[in-house]
């Protein structure tokens, strides 16, 4: 089984009430190799909800206490990604996913580009909060920036 990010199915779960579908996620979801979650709505929050960002670090760096994830109101919000990181790596155990496919540039999902942390746009080589623990846990995190590695798993099934 695979977890994709919701936004990526279709889900307006986003910050700003909106998604990202992707019809590669779609198909997976059509041929139930693939379940959708949002780390986000399991840390606690409600959509919309502020923008936030990752300051001073990465994920990795907030999962260690490096760093912050704050809202663009400057109210930090890490306990909430935190939380929700570890929810959906619940998930991920409880359905022996051992590949997720996540929304690249998130604060939680983010697998190779995050936002700088300072609200200007500028993005940066770094992971979200849920998908460095993911990595951490030995899972893969795949992006929907991952076409080729996406549609091989289309293939192959």
């Amino acid at each position: 089984m695979i977890l994709v990010s919701s936004c990526l199915a279709g889900h307006k779960v986003r910050y700003d009430a909106s998604d990202c579908y992707n019809n590669s996620i779609a198909q997976l979801l059509q041929q139930q190799l693939a379940i959708p979650v949002c780390p986000e709505l399991l840390g606690g929050f409600s959509t919309p909800r502020e923008p936030a960002e990752i300051v001073g670090g990465n994920g990795d760096d907030v999962l260690n206490g490096r760093a912050k994830v704050y809202d663009a109101s400057g109210n930090d919000v890490t306990d909430l990604y935190i939380t929700g990181a570890e929810e959906a790596l619940k998930k991920a155990k409880e359905l022996s996913a051992s590949i997720v496919i996540l929304k690249e540039n998130s604060p939680s999902c983010g697998s190779g580009k995050i936002y700088d942390g300072s609200f200007s746009g500028r993005k940066v080589e770094g992971t979200g909060v849920t998908a460095a623990l993911f990595k951490q846990n030995g899972i893969k995190v795949l992006s929907e920036k991952n076409l080729d590695e996406i549609n091989h798993l289309l293939q192959s099934n």
